[in-house]
């Protein structure tokens, strides 16, 4: 395999600058949905190169929507901020500080990202409200912060007394459990449906007056994305007590639906970039996660959008520093990243030339990159000394991207607070 594939990737990849930017944007065209993965959620390069491309997506082709892998509240006091919303007087550090404040802070809320947010909110300025990029959460992890937004919404707005009796009598099933999923979770096993049937008719009813919300400052997206997240919360914490696929697969179909709410709410030409994990943007079915019934976004999104209209960007390293805990929980450190195991797709991009590189794969050569190989997921839980046992997903990589950028050394993120 390695001097067949190493010979592939000498012939087919290109090296990473601006001028391989120019082929990137070719290559992506006319598709309304790019996505950006990484490979570990605490790497400079892949964050910095996902701005870069992203910033050309919204000044070439008309891109208005950046969808992260983060919690839908925490990332809407930053799109509040970008379009001039409120926020007033503060710049993208603070708002990053002070919204993504439950772990991993480091994943949103370092120097990367707020150098990203600064200029988007420099590129708003002085444009119409259709006009402006914004910034939002598709994960779904904010249960209680939902909780709150919708209730506060509703009792804001007496109007829809209707809609608020109905959340209350909803979110009733929740408070035994101190504003812990966890505990919500354990409790499931012996729960009835009724708090299942509360919460999908209250995100029924909201839909169902979405005309009567008020759109000033996207109001009615907002309560309606934080309904959906308590709905799909609620199943996913449940499912965690099941079994692993399910709540995975739970968790990316909730992605999913996201994504189809922000493309319906900004209208029929509105395009969309995602910024996730490999293991999420990377299509599941050409992985061994298939094996064990799991599905990602990168799947969904293209048999729902069609692969015309979509684009997935897979991202490596072969050594390098990384941000990650010991554990969920356990305080960041800046960890070192191993050389990647030479019979690994990261191995072999680094056999072939010792520098960053771009594959775009086609219909005509991703036959040359579909043998199964090991390729690198590092989460934000890490422990280096363990990687070769359980940090490689074997991978058919040609079909389960539609471009690959491998950055042959790489550094860890600055976390905001790192210097404060």
């Amino acid at each position: 395999m390695s001097k067949k594939l190493i010979a592939a990737i000498q012939e087919h990849a290109f090296t990473l600058d601006e001028k391989a930017f120019d082929t990137i944007m070719n290559a992506i065209g006319d598709a309304r949905i790019v996505m950006l993965g990484e490979a570990s959620h605490g790497t400079s390069e892949f964050y910095k190169v996902r701005a870069a491309l992203s910033k050309r997506l919204i000044q070439e082709k008309g891109f208005k929507i950046i969808a992260v892998e983060g919690d839908w509240p925490s990332a809407q006091a930053v799109n509040r901020y970008v379009k001039g919303f409120d926020e007033e007087g503060k710049t993208a550090r603070q708002v990053l500080s002070q919204s993504f404040n439950r772990w991993p802070t480091w994943m949103w809320a370092n120097e990367e990202v707020a150098e990203l947010i600064e200029w988007l909110k420099r590129e708003n300025e002085g444009k119409d409200a259709a006009d402006k990029t914004g910034f939002y959460g598709i994960d779904m992890y904010s249960l209680y912060e939902s909780i709150d937004e919708v209730l506060q919404f509703l009792q804001e707005n007496p109007t829809y007394n209707a809609d608020l009796e109905m959340a209350r009598r909803a979110f009733s099933c929740f408070e035994p459990y101190n504003r812990m999923p966890e505990h919500y979770a354990l409790s499931t096993l012996h729960f009835s449906d009724e708090c299942i049937r509360e919460v999908t008719n209250l995100l029924t009813t909201i839909r169902s007056h979405e005309d009567l919300y008020s759109n000033d400052q996207e109001k009615d997206l907002n309560i309606t994305m934080n309904a959906l997240v308590a709905k799909n919360a609620e199943s996913y914490y449940r499912a965690m007590m099941q079994d692993d696929a399910i709540s995975w697969n739970i968790r990316d179909m909730h992605m999913v639906e996201a994504v189809g709410e922000l493309l319906n709410y900004h209208g029929d030409d509105a395009k969309i970039i995602i910024w996730e994990h490999n293991t999420h943007v990377g299509d599941a079915s050409e992985t061994s996660m298939a094996d064990h019934d799991m599905i990602n976004v990168g799947q969904l999104i293209r048999e729902k959008y069609g692969r015309d209209d979509t684009f997935a960007i897979g991202f490596g390293t072969y050594e390098g520093t990384v941000i990650a805990g010991e554990g969920w929980g356990e305080p960041l450190q800046k960890m070192k990243v191993p050389p990647a195991k030479f019979n690994s797709w990261e191995g072999q991009m680094h056999a072939a030339a010792e520098v960053d590189q771009v594959i775009l794969f086609t219909e005509e050569n991703r036959h040359l990159f579909n043998e199964w190989i090991g390729h690198r997921a590092i989460g934000v839980v890490y422990n280096p000394e363990f990687e070769a046992y359980g940090n490689y997903v074997s991978s058919r990589v040609g079909s389960r991207y539609d471009g690959f950028i491998f950055v042959d050394q790489t550094t860890a993120l600055t976390p905001i607070n790192s210097n404060d």
